[in-house]
C-alpha cells in the first residue's frame, strides 16, 4: 500500500537559506559566518527576512536543493508525493512556487500540489520539513526534520533529522 508523503517545499525542495544568506550579505555588504547562525531561526538569523520574502522573484529564483530532484522522483514513483507550502502569507510566493515547481520538478501535477497559510489540517503517513513547529502538529506515524543550519539542536522523541540520502534509504 503507498504511503503518502508530504514533502515541505522553501527549505525541503528549494534552498531558500541560501537565498537568504545571499541577499542579506547583499542588502548589508556583510560576509555572513554561517556556523554562528546554526539553531538561529531564519527570522532572528536574516534582518532583512521579512523584506526578502516579500521581494518579487525570491522563490521563483531559489535553487534547487542538492539530491532532492532524484529523491523525489524516487519517492514519487513508489508513494502518493504531495507538496505541501505555507505560502499564503506571501502573496508573490504563490505563483512563483507553482512556477518554479513546474520548471525544476516536471513529473509532480498540479493535483500534488497544496498552498497553504497553516499544515495542521493536512493529513498523511509521513511529512518532511524544516521547521519542528510543523512536525509537533502532524498527526501521521513518520516525521522527518529536513536537515537545515536552522534547525541544528532542534530535538523531538518522535522526529528523525535527516538529508535526501538518508531520507531515500527510509522508504
Amino acid at each position: 500500500m503507498k504511503k503518502q508523503i508530504l514533502i515541505d517545499m522553501d527549505g525541503v525542495l528549494a534552498d531558500i537559506y541560501m537565498q537568504l544568506v545571499n541577499y542579506e550579505e547583499r542588502a548589508t555588504g556583510k560576509k555572513l559566518d554561517l556556523k554562528s547562525l546554526e539553531g538561529i531561526t531564519e527570522s532572528k538569523a536574516f534582518s532583512t527576512y521579512r523584506e526578502c520574502l516579500s521581494q518579487k522573484g525570491f522563490f521563483e529564483d531559489a535553487p534547487v536543493m542538492d539530491g532532492s530532484v532524484e529523491a523525489l522522483e524516487y519517492l514519487n514513483e513508489k508513494h502518493r508525493v504531495l507538496i505541501v507550502s505555507a505560502a499564503t502569507e506571501y502573496p508573490n510566493s504563490l505563483i512563483e512556487k507553482q512556477n518554479w515547481l513546474a520548471k525544476n520538478f516536471p513529473f509532480i501535477s498540479w493535483r500534488q500540489i497544496v498552498f497553504c497559510g497553516v499544515k495542521d489540517f493536512i493529513r498523511g503517513d509521513a511529512m518532511i520539513d524544516d521547521h519542528l513547529r510543523h512536525l509537533e502538529s502532524f498527526s501521521g506515524q513518520t516525521k522527518i526534520l529536513y536537515a537545515q543550519p536552522h534547525n541544528v539542536g532542534s530535538i523531538s522523541d518522535s522526529v528523525v533529522r535527516a538529508d535526501w540520502r538518508e531520507i531515500v534509504s527510509m522508504f
